[in-house]
């Protein structure tokens, strides 16, 4: 489907990364987790997650950092009203009700799908099993931590953190998403599908030790972000 699509909001999630609300046609549908084409004008286009859930009605949003490209800026200059054409939607990497239990890896932006997936299952009151892995820098960067925090609350969803700076005044794990903390987070990972979003050398990072760890293949579910 393709339709012209008018901004209703945006806002800073955490420092260079916004959101863009825009009203969403009564007859677009989507599943969570799934990415649409955003066009501004006749020559600009790039692919976005959709960072809501298929539950939020009236509108669609996706969340980018803010690189400073040419796009980008452009995306930053629009005002309430202003529309763009997206088309849509696209892609495999989406929950699955007949997958009751599910690790998610993600790292920095890479959770826009991931936040799509873990509002709809949270939202339907669905009975699945959710770990979150998730890498970023700092605290200070963690998009959608409070989000994360009261969407898996009370729920069967655990959130796990890992920040890579070292000067970082942090409790939790340190450096990078590993074998050891996946295996002790979620000790019954052999019989879990794994999602993997985020940087495409994070992806592969995490492919190659999910294979370490005898992780079939077709429990694993991949989606890079270039973050251009």
């Amino acid at each position: 489907m393709e339709y012209d699509a008018s901004l209703i909001s945006s806002h800073e999630v955490v420092p260079g990364v916004k959101s863009f609300r825009f009203a969403r046609a009564p007859d677009f549908k989507y599943e969570a987790g799934q990415y649409v084409m955003a066009k501004l004008g006749a020559a600009l286009f790039r692919f976005f997650s959709i960072s809501c859930s298929p539950t939020d009605e009236g509108y669609i949003e996706f969340t980018t950092r803010m690189s400073g490209s040419e796009y980008k800026s452009a995306l930053d200059l629009l005002k309430s009203g202003d529309v763009i054409r997206i088309k849509g939607p696209f892609g495999n990497f989406t929950y699955k009700p007949e997958y009751r239990k599910i690790v998610f890896l993600s790292g920095g932006i890479g959770i826009t799908p991931i936040r799509s997936i873990m509002k709809y299952v949270s939202d339907g009151k669905i009975d699945t099993d959710i770990v979150l892995l998730y890498g970023n820098k700092n605290e200070e960067g963690i998009a959608f931590k409070k989000d994360l925090d009261e969407i898996s609350a009370g729920k069967r969803m655990k959130v796990v953190h890992v920040l890579s700076d070292p000067t970082a005044t942090w409790t939790g794990y340190r450096g990078y998403i590993t074998k050891d903390i996946i295996a002790k987070e979620v000790p019954d990972y052999l019989e879990r599908k794994f999602y993997i979003v985020g940087p495409p050398g994070m992806v592969a990072a995490l492919t190659k030790t999910l294979g370490d760890m005898k992780i079939p293949k077709e429990n694993i579910i991949l989606e890079n972000f270039a973050g251009y």
